[in-house]
């Protein structure tokens, strides 16, 4: 269920086993699992300093990017808030990374919605969790489905995005926001030949989140995305930049962001670069989002995978943690 180790210095050390426990600094990170309806969950629990299992703490929920794992970016920003007194869970979205379900490799971004949903289940069956001070957290893609979710979640009192993507947004308009809907025709004429084939007994086929590493021809965000995923500086054994090719019907279809001018009450932060090609997400999220409290913080400079790691995410988790301490005020 989980895998052992870690790819690469780099990232921080996590638990090879449930249960099981390391340390990194003054931060404890626990082995977990849960259930999502059949779907037995991998995560990890970052415990602060001094933590008391007798004593009630806020908590915040953290999910990754697409293709990513929890011992990747989500696993930083939940230890990096862990530090400053939450609890965290970081956790493998179904049918990929340590988590089960079939078939592997799949991207629905509904189910990891309903992800969000059990990830808060759990969190609120802890003893030591104060179930009415949650929050969630989504790093680029996770910050569609985060947001989605925490419009129908009212137990997550309050949202924070950093380098925010909503995938079916991304899908449907390109990378850049630019793209004719026409161009997707094509795609989507592939994916449902190859649904008819798969039906008929083929194999499946397989596409990739990020493009090779050297791609000029990518936007500038997805080349840094490979430097990240493709080498020692973020790539992990469960993060195999693999994604089943039909499920690009399910990320075109995906709308994140609609729904938050009615459903999007609780207070928000959104953090992203301006130089990031996908800051059009953010402000596009800004403007929609009903909150009387919302703050789009852009940073001057920063580009996208510049959150993922590096003093990037150490300038996002400073504002990120006041944020969640003013707005999950623990028991």
């Amino acid at each position: 269920m989980f895998a052992a180790g870690n790819a690469s210095a780099a990232l921080n050390e996590t638990p090879q086993t449930v249960g099981a426990t390391v340390q990194v600094g003054d931060v404890t990170v626990q082995g977990v699992e849960f259930m999502n309806n059949d779907i037995r969950m991998s995560g990890n629990v970052y415990l602060p300093k001094g933590f008391n299992a007798a004593q009630k703490y806020a908590a915040v929920v953290v999910v990754h990017p697409g293709g990513g794992v929890k011992e990747q970016a989500a696993g930083l920003y939940a230890l990096k808030l862990a530090e400053e007194g939450f609890v965290t869970l970081a956790f493998d979205a179904s049918h990929q990374g340590a988590s089960g379900g079939m078939p592997r490799f799949i991207d629905d971004p509904m189910k990891r919605v309903v992800d969000v949903y059990s990830a808060v289940d759990y969190l609120s069956s802890l003893p030591y969790v104060d179930a009415d001070s949650i929050g969630a957290l989504g790093v680029c893609a996770g910050s569609g489905i985060t947001v989605k979710a925490s419009m129908t979640e009212r137990r997550i009192k309050a949202v924070a995005t950093v380098s925010a993507v909503d995938v079916g947004a991304a899908t449907r308009k390109g990378w850049d926001g630019q793209a004719p809907a026409s161009a997707l025709f094509p795609t989507l004429e592939a994916v449902a030949g190859q649904r008819s084939a798969e039906a008929a007994g083929a194999a499946p086929v397989y596409v990739n989140y990020v493009p090779k590493l050297g791609d000029t021809t990518a936007p500038r965000d997805l080349q840094e995305a490979a430097d990240y995923y493709l080498t020692a500086r973020g790539q992990y054994p469960t993060s195999t930049n693999q994604m089943r090719m039909t499920s690009v019907s399910t990320l075109a279809s995906f709308t994140g962001f609609e729904g938050a001018e009615t459903y999007l009450t609780q207070p928000i932060l959104m953090i992203a670069g301006s130089e990031a090609g996908s800051l059009w997400h953010s402000q596009e999220l800004n403007d929609k989002a009903v909150s009387t409290q919302k703050e789009l913080v852009v940073v001057p400079g920063l580009a996208h995978m510049d959150f993922y790691d590096g003093n990037g995410a150490d300038n996002a988790a400073k504002r990120l943690a006041p944020f969640f301490k003013t707005n999950l005020a623990a028991d």
